[in-house]
């Protein structure tokens, strides 16, 4: 018998996943980020990444001309998470 949808799939308590889609490692990076043509400059989303992907999502969001912050996971004010694109 299969496992239910979504079972031991989370991630341990107080950690967070990358943002990059399929990604499940740990986040280390918060990447502050708006889309200035809907988002007033107040309106900040936030994703997360590992070490591993976090220029991919940086450089995801700068080709889209929006505004970028990237800082250390554990200097963030624990904004929400936005999913990523993929």
């Amino acid at each position: 018998m299969s496992e239910p949808f979504g079972l031991g799939l989370a991630p341990e308590p107080g950690s967070r996943e990358c943002s990059r889609a399929g990604c499940r490692s740990e986040a280390v990076w918060s990447i502050g980020w708006r889309n200035p043509r809907i988002h007033s400059a107040d309106r900040v989303k936030v994703w997360v990444a590992c070490d591993e992907h976090v220029e991919f999502l940086r450089e995801f969001l700068l080709a889209r001309d929006f505004p970028v912050a990237v800082t250390p996971l554990d200097a963030a004010d624990g904004a929400e998470v936005a999913p990523a694109a993929q």
